[in-house]
């Protein structure tokens, strides 16, 4: 399984590598986002064959927003990314099933809900290990304690962001 799973992230990573071209900061938060995800998948019983590529695609969006409405915020990444991310997907014979679950995850990765998948948290955490350093002032220890717990949604994503950004 573990070789099947490098060569399902080699695989994305070139597509998300073509579709970006020159946009190495989108490329680079992408794999730190798929360092984590991995990190995380270790630990949580989540299904790799939907972290991996979610964690890979979920900002696909990003590029559509910026050109159709001159933004990158969130929700603009959240309507254009899954139809992206799908195509993609589609066009490497993805499982069906697995197609649905990444495009769910994509399609509210910035607005979750209270019944999300294993697979959701995971990819959440991931990409907010990456962004909390953006997000806010990491040198408020209490307002940092406060939104790790509140932020992270998995016991090792808390675990590991306290590990990274608390002293």
């Amino acid at each position: 399984m573990h070789d099947d799973i490098d060569q399902i992230q080699r695989i994305f990573i070139k597509e998300l590598e073509l579709y970006f071209g020159s946009d190495e900061k989108r490329i680079r938060h992408a794999k730190k986002v798929l360092h984590y995800a991995r990190e995380l998948l270790s630990k949580e019983q989540a299904d790799p064959y939907v972290v991996i590529p979610a964690a890979i695609l979920h900002d696909v969006g990003i590029k559509a927003a910026e050109e159709k409405y001159h933004s990158s915020a969130g929700t603009y990444q959240e309507q254009e990314g899954p139809a992206i991310a799908g195509r993609i997907l589609l066009d490497k014979d993805y499982d069906d099933e697995n197609i649905y679950e990444i495009c769910a995850i994509i399609a509210h990765h910035h607005t979750p809900g209270p019944q999300e998948t294993i697979n959701f948290k995971v990819l959440c955490d991931a990409d907010w290990l990456v962004n909390l350093a953006d997000e806010m002032d990491t040198t408020d220890i209490p307002a940092l304690k406060i939104a790790i717990d509140k932020i992270f949604l998995t016991e090792t994503g808390k675990k590991m962001a306290k590990e990274i950004f608390l002293p």
